[in-house]
């Protein structure tokens, strides 16, 4: 229960706004208030009445309740590597940081009640991403393997993965250091193979970029480009690439060949080229040919999905633990928090009634190893 001489948290207000994409200017008129009024509670002059903060919690889907929290950590573009951030708007540059901020709200909440694996993704700064891609793939003792699941790789290693629910193709991926963990949010509206694709360039920034800035860049190059090039590197090892296709393939045998590495049928080809196995000639009329798998991806790959969070909501369901409880607990509806867990949810306990989970004791939830 709220007690309503409780003032709201004015940086929560700006949070909850920017996390749903609104300008102060539509917020206001969605809540039918002067634009100043917005403005004012955002910047502490004054709080919304009781009223007045109802209604901006149905509007912006946020619990009354989280509008009384401390302040959040809310990661920015100086820390956040965002995979294609010239595309993006503000509002969906703003929506995604707030996605981060729950993130590690919810971060805080498991690592009370979980040990994780700890992280061991070294900082890479200064090597050339192909060399890069092959040291870490030497001390994960991959070799030259295909990976298998990259998501579950990144997990193994102290990576925490989040999908984004953003209704956009232009909010591709970002991540971000906090301390020494590492987090990666991934847009489950692109395909399967550019998903996987857009992980391993997350990756490299967290290896090649982990202070930030442009350190070591070629003429021309960006830190875009490098950790386009360790992806490529890292999902195709050279060794594997030239083992594997020694002339230059058709379309057919593309779309055969993508499957051992699980990439798509672009980032094949552009491997091929980087490579030296297609000349620039075939490079260019391959791409033509490929055009339509932009929009489709042929034989696609099934989706991958974190297994660091599957094993605690199973953990969870164990205890009679539900999603709604785990929401409760971080003032956040449930749908928030299944927007950043691939979907995956909590099953509501058939047995336990809504007093059972309030009164009995916290849940002895077991280690996810």
């Amino acid at each position: 229960m709220i007690n309503t001489e409780q003032v709201a948290n004015p940086a929560r207000l700006e949070l909850a706004r920017r996390r749903r994409g609104l300008s102060k200017t539509k917020l206001a008129e969605l809540v039918g208030v002067e634009l100043r009024t917005i403005s004012a509670y955002e910047k502490g002059e004054f709080s919304p009445s009781p009223e007045t903060l109802k209604e901006l919690a149905n509007q912006l889907r946020f619990p009354i309740e989280f509008f009384f929290g401390p302040d959040l950590e809310i990661p920015n573009t100086r820390v956040a590597s965002f995979r294609a951030l010239s595309r993006m708007s503000a509002g969906e540059r703003d929506a995604a940081l707030g996605a981060g901020a729950i993130a590690l709200l919810l971060c805080d909440w498991l690592d009370r009640k979980f040990t994780l694996p700890n992280c061991d993704i070294p900082d890479l700064q200064g090597e050339e991403p192909e060399s890069a891609a092959e040291i870490l793939r030497g001390q994960w003792n991959l070799g030259y393997r295909p990976i298998k699941n990259f998501i579950h790789l990144l997990e193994a290693h102290g990576a925490r993965v989040f999908s984004l629910a953003e209704d956009t193709q232009r909010v591709d991926a970002f991540s971000f250091w906090k301390a020494d963990r590492p987090l990666i949010f991934l847009n489950t509206a692109k395909s399967p193979e550019r998903s996987r694709f857009d992980a391993a360039h997350e990756l490299g920034h967290l290896v090649l970029h982990k202070h930030g800035g442009p350190h070591g860049l070629s003429a021309g190059q960006s830190v875009e480009d490098q950790a386009n090039a360790f992806a490529s590197a890292f999902l195709m090892p050279a060794s594997s690439v030239w083992a594997t296709i020694r002339s230059t393939p058709t379309v057919a045998q593309l779309i055969t060949y993508k499957k051992k590495w699980i990439v798509s049928v672009a980032a094949l080809l552009y491997r091929l080229w980087k490579l030296r196995v297609v000349s620039d000639w075939q490079y260019r009329s391959m791409c033509i040919q490929i055009g339509e798998f932009r929009s489709k991806e042929p034989e696609p790959a099934e989706r991958e999905s974190s297994q660091v969070l599957r094993k605690v909501f199973n953990s969870l369901r164990s205890e009679g633990v539900t999603n709604t409880d785990v929401a409760r607990e971080l003032s956040v509806h449930p749908s928030q928090l299944e927007e950043l867990v691939f979907g995956m949810i909590v099953a509501e306990s058939s047995t336990a009634t809504h007093s059972d989970r309030h009164t009995r004791p916290r849940p002895n939830l077991r280690i996810v190893k």
